[in-house]
């Protein structure tokens, strides 16, 4: 993953309606934190910081030039607007080259598994050790051809060279079980319902 060059600009009003007008001007409220300094309140431009995440994913590095003096940053936290679905605040950490940073990748189940089997993935990321410049986008579990009972624990996903686990290795990730037959998708306690109500007819008078 390649570091990312964006201008941040430094903010001064704080609360609700300054954010809004940050948002109104086409930049993200964003946060900088780490290394003991204190935070920086900055914004970032929303429609180039939007595109990182698109293709880099919610771990993307950026280079901030703040006012001329550049400042590696790691995405750490986006909050989106749960209906409208822009971004409404950022939280960056600090980072600096050559730096191990502990964050969260997505895992991507690919493939088809065996005839008649179902998929189920328990885990959708692993929380792992990298280089601040060298973290992986994602994880591929391929269940190709996977035949039932085929079980991929997190200490079972291949990882690159540098990257170390910190997701439990015995935790389950990726399950291939028996599809379920459509009598088994029938509502719970349906058959048994439907025998009570019978016995229930032939025991009235008639």
């Amino acid at each position: 993953m390649s570091e990312v060059r964006l201008a941040a600009e430094p903010r001064t009003e704080f609360g609700k309606g300054a954010a809004r007008r940050t948002r109104r001007a086409g930049k993200i409220p964003a946060v900088l934190y780490g290394h003991g300094s204190d935070p920086l309140h900055v914004a970032l431009p929303a429609l180039e910081f939007a595109r990182v995440v698109r293709e880099q994913g919610s771990n993307a590095v950026l280079s901030l030039d703040l006012d001329g003096r550049p400042q590696l940053a790691l995405t750490k936290t986006i909050t989106v607007h749960p209906i409208r679905r822009y971004i409404e605040h950022v939280d960056l950490l600090i980072v600096r080259r050559g730096e191990k940073v502990v964050v969260d990748v997505p895992v991507v189940v690919t493939g088809e598994a065996a005839p008649e089997t179902l998929v189920t993935q328990e885990l959708g990321a692993l929380q792992v050790e990298a280089d601040a410049l060298a973290i992986p986008e994602e994880f591929e579990v391929s269940v190709q051809d996977a035949p039932e009972g085929t079980r991929v624990l997190a200490g079972e996903v291949p990882l690159p060279p540098g990257v170390q686990l910190r997701t439990d290795p015995e935790q389950l990730v990726v399950n291939v079980v028996v599809a379920p037959r459509a009598e088994d998708l029938e509502e719970p306690g349906t058959a048994e319902e439907e025998t009570e109500s019978a016995a229930r007819s032939s025991e009235e008078p008639a």
